[in-house]
């Protein structure tokens, strides 16, 4: 089945070789692009300008939902139950049926999410370190 969408598939090298292996990996539909692996910062540009994400990795679960892309988790549980929480993440197994129904149908929160910080952590912090050191000032720890 194709889902009409464009799907880059950085394909680790255990999973190329499974694919050739079985004759998949010549099957691939036209808009299935099979890439190499890429780095963390390649993968955080894929998937902020991806329309979805499909993905096994928890990880990946996270940034989908920070960046305000809609994820579909190939499992039946997430260590990230925020994610699936804020609606940012559909849990959705290995059935297939019900992957292709979630590529269709699932558009995520029509809210970004702070379920993670709204990212002023660095703010708070240089707000505390002088009150930390106010209070650590002539305290000596001679015993």
């Amino acid at each position: 089945m194709d889902c009409g969408e464009k799907i880059v598939f950085p394909v680790h090298p255990r999973t190329a070789k499974y694919m050739k292996q079985y004759g998949l990996w010549e099957k691939a539909s036209a808009n299935l692009v099979l890439t190499e692996p890429v780095g963390y910062l390649d993968m955080l540009k894929l998937t902020g300008n991806a329309k979805k994400v499909l993905t096994d990795s928890g990880g990946l679960q996270k940034e989908a939902c920070m960046l305000g892309v809609p994820c579909i988790t190939l499992r039946e549980n997430t260590e990230w139950v925020e994610t699936v929480e804020a609606g940012w993440n559909v849990l959705v197994g290995a059935e297939y049926g019900e992957i292709f129904k979630q590529i269709r149908e699932f558009e995520g929160a029509a809210v970004k999410t702070d379920a993670f910080g709204c990212g002023d952590a660095c703010e708070k912090i240089v707000k505390i370190i002088p009150i930390i050191q106010l209070f650590s000032m002539g305290r000596r720890d001679d015993t």
